[in-house]
């Protein structure tokens, strides 16, 4: 399992909160085993999540996006196809597919709030990188006792 490699996708709405989420992953998963994938916003991760799990490359992979409500449209309608299309990516792909997506309800661009969402995004993408190494090693353990 040392060489499996891993996605990661983040979503480029606020990149400067969503890029912490690669940075606490890669503290846990050698960076040199993460191949990163930028995209516009949440909404065009489910399907490169899809194409990456299916490509047999990696391991599993993690998509990272902040949604939140900027006013002009539900804003948890668009989180909650964004989770269930990466949840449809690994269950059609057979490869886990992880979300380090949040969508809080009350986001305001201050300082303490950028602070707080950059130190929650560091947690989340450690998070993520426990879940993809849990999972493959229990795969693993899967494969040994069959």
């Amino acid at each position: 399992m040392t060489h499996t490699r891993f996605a990661f996708i983040k979503a480029q709405w606020h990149a400067d909160i969503v890029d912490q989420a690669l940075k606490g992953f890669c503290e846990l998963i050698p960076e040199a085993q993460v191949d990163v994938f930028d995209v516009p916003g949440a909404f065009e991760m489910p399907l490169l999540a899809r194409d990456l799990a299916e490509s047999g490359q990696y391991g599993a992979v993690a998509a990272a996006a902040l949604v939140v409500d900027g006013g002009i449209y539900r804003h948890d309608f668009v989180a909650q196809a964004v989770v269930d299309g990466l949840m449809r990516a690994g269950l059609d792909s057979g490869v886990p597919v992880l979300s380090v997506s949040l969508t809080p309800h009350h986001f305001q661009e201050t300082e303490h709030h950028m602070a707080i969402y950059k130190a929650h995004f560091v947690e989340k993408g450690r998070e993520a990188a426990r879940a993809a190494l849990g999972i493959l090693q229990t795969r693993e353990s899967l494969q040994k006792a069959a």
